[in-house]
């Protein structure tokens, strides 16, 4: 058996073509959408991150609103940016690019972003409409992972979610996600880490498997379940090299895979915009 890829590029690439199209008829009825980044420090993966997304914004037609602090920035400083931001009404929706410095309270900061600017979708009270199934921002990275899994007709409905990984940003919003009872999720859900005994054991159960925990090659063929979809959504570095936490070999046995480059990432950045431009719409006349 050999994998089909879940190829994350052309569908982002799609994403991206739908969302061009909404930003140009709002701007002919008068609503130019905007997107903020808040980058502290230079820290190379994070630099490259915020360009991605500032260069995803001009594909697009989004303006993007830079803010590019120097490292030993106060957290009040980096707050009165937060507060300028949240009254700026050219920028719809923002992002504070994680992580931060040592002397930032990274909590503080994300909790005074204006929950109806939330890009990231990150925030505790859009957390907290997500897990009443109320509509709002929702984390792009998860939102992206199911949208992945629906446009390759992956089963999700019914079927068992093991995802590995409990963070912040993609295990436990996923979790949540994935339990509504919404098209493309409505599924029963595990969630485990890489503390549990006899990891394997539920991952082999896994109808759809993501992998989150950021822990290269933790996920291996004997682990899946044959004809499972396999999702590497955690990453790690050695030196400059990415390195996912499925195994390339995992391919000869999974019924879909997302490859090494060009999977989850892609789409992360589309949900980016597609919230932005949420955001936007609730400028437009009634």
């Amino acid at each position: 058996m050999t994998a089909r890829l879940l190829d994350g590029e052309a569908l982002a690439a799609r994403v991206r073509e739908q969302v061009a199209e909404e930003v140009a008829a709002m701007r002919s009825a008068g609503v130019q959408p905007g997107l903020g980044t808040v980058l502290v420090g230079e820290d190379p993966a994070s630099s490259r991150y915020v360009a991605m997304k500032r260069e995803d914004c001009a594909s697009v037609g989004i303006a993007s609103i830079h803010e590019h602090l120097p490292e030993d920035v106060s957290e009040e400083q980096l707050l009165s940016v937060v507060r300028r931001f949240n009254l700026d009404p050219a920028v719809d929706a923002y992002l504070v690019q994680l992580p931060l410095p040592a002397q930032i309270d990274e909590e503080a900061v994300l909790e005074a972003v204006d929950p109806a600017k939330d890009a990231d979708g990150l925030h505790p009270v859009n957390l907290g409409r997500l897990v009443m199934g109320v509509p709002g921002p929702l984390p792009c990275t998860p939102a992206g992972i199911v949208e992945l899994l629906s446009a390759n007709s992956v089963p999700v409905e019914g079927r068992h979610v093991v995802i590995i990984g409990r963070g912040l940003t993609i295990g436990r919003p996923l979790a949540a996600l994935m339990a509504l009872k919404r098209p493309g999720c409505n599924a029963a859900v595990t969630v485990v880490h890489t503390g549990v005994e006899d990891l394997a054991s539920y991952a082999r159960q896994a109808d759809v498997l993501v992998a989150a925990a950021g822990r290269a090659g933790l996920v291996t063929p004997e682990m899946v379940k044959p004809g499972a979809a396999v999702v590497s959504a955690g990453t790690s570095f050695e030196g400059r090299r990415l390195l996912p936490d499925v195994e390339e070999s995992v391919a000869e046995v999974a019924g879909w895979i997302t490859p090494r480059l060009g999977g989850v990432g892609p789409m992360t950045r589309a949900m980016l915009l597609r919230n932005a431009v949420e955001a936007a719409r609730r400028r437009l006349p009634r």
